[in-house]
């Protein structure tokens, strides 16, 4: 595996699952396999779940981990060709990057949509830059328009917990003070897509996911309808992708919060999230904190995806 930006990149998800248990279940077994090796870890943007995770489970393959945040002790970088670099950025993006290849062996990225461009977004800018120039192995810690190592995670965890062979899984948009990014639901349905499970996806008109995400998956503005009956409940915000709206708030709508009374609707569904999470706004705290909430070993699950795709790479040296 030389990249891993979505679920393309897995292969067969049964064989992928299956390797992610065995990593579940005895994560030190190949404790050697990167020894010598390093991982170098790029931050545009905050991260607590992918940071923790992600390094933990380079060490439990016996790797180096080096951290780089850019937006602290690292020089302001320019992304964009053709700018005349007369302002506070001090270094191009197109130097930085083989210059870090030179100091380790693969490359996380994190970088989330800025909303100034949805080209420059939707083409995934700055991951491809590391992705053609760095010369190592390059993944997703989240860019601008998917998440595949929380996808990953969030798959295992349907995986652990599912009580049928197909069960029912329902994507939620909820409301969020700030304009998020459709990186999360759009690596979810990129998954679901291709899983095992009767995949719903319901939002207030306006908040349609980009088509090459939503693919086959049922679409159903009346969020109590596509309750009805679900296994598993995934609820995140995310702002507008059709323009003229794109990277814009249009419903801030109270009523699309998952709370007890929508999840009496269900299958007793479990309930999941990326974290993290705005309670009473996303979920209510009843439903966060009930004994259907999972959202604590889908983060857990976090170490195992990464760790199955780092394990992966390295393999593929």
């Amino acid at each position: 595996m030389k990249t891993y930006t979505n679920v393309k990149d897995l292969g067969d998800l049964n064989i992928a699952l299956k390797e992610a248990f065995e990593v579940k279940n005895n994560p030190y077994k190949w404790d050697t396999l990167g020894k010598n090796k390093t991982l170098l870890m790029v931050f545009f943007n905050s991260s607590l779940r992918t940071r923790l995770s992600t390094q933990k489970a380079g060490m439990n393959l016996g790797m180096n981990t080096i951290v780089l945040d850019i937006n602290q002790g690292a020089w302001k970088l320019e992304t964009e060709r053709g700018v005349v670099m007369d302002g506070d950025k001090s270094e191009h993006l197109l130097e930085a990057i083989p210059v870090m290849g030179c100091y380790c062996d693969i490359i996380g990225v994190r970088s989330f949509a800025r909303f100034e461009s949805k080209r420059f977004d939707y083409e995934d800018t700055i991951l491809n830059q590391f992705i053609k120039y760095s010369g190592k192995p390059v993944f997703s810690m989240e860019a601008a328009t998917g998440h595949p190592l929380q996808a990953f995670a969030d798959l295992i965890t349907i995986e652990q917990y599912k009580k049928t062979d197909r069960p029912k899984v329902v994507l939620t948009w909820a409301p969020h003070p700030k304009a998020l990014p459709q990186a999360v639901p759009n690596s979810f349905a990129d998954f679901m897509n291709e899983a095992n499970v009767d995949f719903v996806i319901t939002h207030p008109k306006g908040y349609e996911l980009a088509p090459q995400f939503v693919r086959e998956a049922k679409v159903e503005y009346d969020q109590r309808k596509a309750f009805l009956g679900a296994d598993f409940i995934y609820a995140k915000n995310w702002s507008a992708y059709e323009d003229p709206n794109y990277g814009k708030i249009i419903s801030s709508d109270p009523s699309w919060t998952v709370d007890t009374e929508k999840m009496a609707l269900t299958n007793n569904a479990y309930f999941m999230h990326c974290l993290p999470v705005r309670r009473n706004m996303i979920v209510t705290d009843d439903v966060i904190e009930s004994p259907q909430s999972i959202v604590i070993p889908e983060a857990a699950n976090r170490e195992v995806s990464a760790q199955t795709v780092l394990k992966r790479m390295l393999e593929s040296l």
